[in-house]
């Protein structure tokens, strides 16, 4: 993996009208009957369903993502995951806008971790609407080998103690599919279970982490429908799989909140704070 510092820099533009019927799909999925015509402001996370590599069939590595060495650097480790990402929100972005998404690589670093060779990118995004920024994001990637036979799991994150309001949740694998679908995600973890157990090392279908974070703001947003969202970030802690049930949770801290989703032995699966 020499010469992958020579990514750090790059930078790529795509320009794009902002229609309803990815957000649609959406409020279709998590069953919320939310407006979604022209004018409708997009609430945290929905930019997820738009800007998505729409790369030709030929293209796709064989873990559904596009073929390395584009945009992405070439980094041959067979698992990627989209491991946190940090949002600040400075205009409401809405269905019918035309935006442009400036994205350029900030970071790429390899380690030695207790479980083999990592590799780290850093992504940084800019959603630019009549020439200013309304929404910047901080994303972070990283791939990593596959687990060896028999390799043990990292050690469990307690959940807080400290909920102020607790929804349970349990995504399966209708609703894995059609979040793929509606951010046209071809990643074979979350919907190819043979893929996922056989090639990447996984026990079942893996829930996408930008999912549960889209999960947990929501139900922060229903508990407190009047807090103004102007930062929001999310770090995946341990995989969730389909059919497991989880629990979407929060408390104040500060002048925000802490979110989390717990899983039923009480660990950590993502955690995330919100700020006005």
């Amino acid at each position: 993996m020499d010469g992958l510092e020579a990514w750090i820099g790059r930078t790529e533009t795509a320009s794009a009208r902002l229609d309803g019927w990815p957000l649609a799909g959406l409020c279709a999925a998590l069953d919320d009957p939310a407006a979604t015509g022209d004018g409708t402001a997009l609430p945290p996370t929905a930019h997820w369903l738009y800007f998505a590599p729409t790369v030709p069939q030929s293209l796709l590595g064989q873990d559904g993502h596009p073929q390395r060495g584009g945009f992405l650097p070439p980094i041959e480790l067979p698992r990627r995951m989209w491991a946190a990402s940090e949002m600040t929100y400075h205009r409401p972005l809405r269905i019918g806008d035309t935006v442009e998404k400036r994205s350029r690589i900030a970071d790429v670093s390899i380690k030695q971790g207790r479980s083999g060779t990592l590799a780290f990118v850093t992504v940084e995004h800019a959603y630019v609407r009549d020439g200013a920024t309304a929404l910047t994001e901080i994303q972070k990637l990283v791939y990593r080998d596959a687990p060896a036979p028999g390799e043990a799991p990292p050690p469990p994150q307690p959940a807080p103690a400290d909920a102020a309001w607790s929804h349970p949740a349990k995504p399966d694998t209708r609703l894995l599919f059609r979040y793929s679908a509606v951010t046209f995600n071809a990643h074979r973890i979350h919907y190819d279970e043979p893929y996922a157990r056989d090639v990447e090392g996984y026990p079942g279908l893996v829930v996408h982490g930008q999912l549960t974070a889209t999960l947990l703001i929501r139900a922060f947003m229903k508990e407190r429908p009047e807090f103004r969202v102007a930062g929001y970030s999310f770090r995946a802690v341990r995989p969730i799989f389909a059919g497991t049930s989880i629990w979407l949770e929060g408390a104040p801290d500060g002048d925000g909140f802490r979110l989390w989703a717990r899983n039923a032995e009480g660990a950590v699966t993502v955690e995330a704070r919100v700020t006005p």
